[in-house]
């Protein structure tokens, strides 16, 4: 082979060499800015950003979105690593954290109020606290209207024991509902407003917070997530923050038709009539108090350390964490304020 021939040779091959390694480093690249994301039907508006795909936008990543009945469910798929993202309350959050499972909360979505409630049904003679005993009252365990069903029965000083409950997933509340298995179920929409329909509101989170024991939304990560794709959480607090703020600026105003309602009855599967007033009974903290000594700055932790122990008394955990501080993070909202 002459000379010329081969240097012509290895020149292509060189060449391929580096196209190759560009494809690859291209393919490696879109592949790390892909996350999965857990999410539940509950009524909030960051629903607003998932449905207009704002997190995308914001973040240049691909999101795969997945669907969960519950908290519980969402926990569990973190702590497989098949999410890397997920949307879950107080109640599962506290167990998870405390079985040790590598996961922060970020962002507190939402602070529980009349979005969550305990509804019987017509005819089931269910007038007063005590009429509860011996019923059949409905709620997903290990989740935060689990964690209020038993706070109320508490404070009104009725035996959990002396109250038939149930674990069903909101899917199943519906169909047992519609059956006529049930007297009473604790839950959130779609599921509320489809029993609400043929029964009464006897007391919702806002009721049981004013009590003592309040439930929060939150938005929380897997740990290895976090150090490596820190931009991505920095992204979404920001989004999250903005159409919270877009909701405590303008949310009065929003009905049933309006594109933001539509937006999160779409994704939650509600009927847009029940979102404003839902929305209305829940407090959606902004960005910027994220890192206050209530929220990510303590209350936080504070409030998963003490829903931990109501857990503890019931039986639903054997051991308590000494600090849920590490469980908790503020960094990432504290970026998301600087840009």
């Amino acid at each position: 082979m002459n000379t010329r021939l081969l240097l012509r040779l290895l020149a292509l091959s060189f060449a391929g060499a580096i196209a190759s390694a560009i494809v690859g480093a291209s393919v490696a690249q879109a592949a790390d800015k892909i996350v999965t994301i857990g999410y539940q039907t509950d009524i909030e508006p960051s629903k607003i950003a998932q449905a207009k795909g704002l997190y995308e936008k914001d973040s240049g990543y691909q999101i795969n979105w997945r669907k969960f009945n519950t908290g519980a469910d969402v926990i569990a798929a973190m702590a497989s690593g098949d999410v890397q993202v997920g949307f879950t309350g107080s109640s599962p959050l506290a167990a998870g954290v405390t079985r040790g499972l590598p996961i922060e909360t970020f962002f507190v979505a939402a602070e529980i109020g009349s979005a969550e409630a305990l509804v019987v049904r017509n005819g089931s003679h269910i007038n007063s606290p005590q009429d509860l005993i011996g019923k059949k009252i409905a709620v997903p365990f290990v989740s935060t209207t689990h964690y209020s069903l038993l706070a109320a029965l508490k404070h009104w000083n009725v035996p959990a024991d002396r109250v038939t409950i149930l674990n069903l997933a909101p899917p199943e509340i519906a169909a047992a509902w519609e059956r006529g298995d049930i007297d009473g179920a604790y839950v959130w929409e779609p599921a509320l407003g489809k029993i609400q329909k043929t029964g009464k509101i006897f007391t919702t989170s806002a009721d049981v917070r004013k009590w003592g024991s309040p439930t929060f939304l939150a938005w929380v990560t897997r740990k290895d997530f976090a150090q490596s794709h820190p931009d991505f959480l920095v992204s979404f607090a920001k989004v999250t923050g903005q159409v919270n703020d877009d909701y405590r600026k303008n949310g009065a105003n929003w009905t049933a038709s309006s594109p933001e309602v539509e937006a999160i009855a779409r994704v939650s599967g509600s009927d847009p009539a029940d979102v404003p007033p839902l929305l209305r009974g829940t407090s959606y903290p902004l960005l910027s108090e994220q890192p206050g000594s209530t929220l990510l700055g303590g209350g936080t932790a504070a409030a998963l350390a003490d829903t931990s122990k109501f857990l503890e008394e019931q039986k639903r955990l054997d051991t308590l964490l000494p600090d849920y501080g590490p469980t908790v993070t503020a960094a990432y909202v504290q970026q998301a304020i600087k840009q």
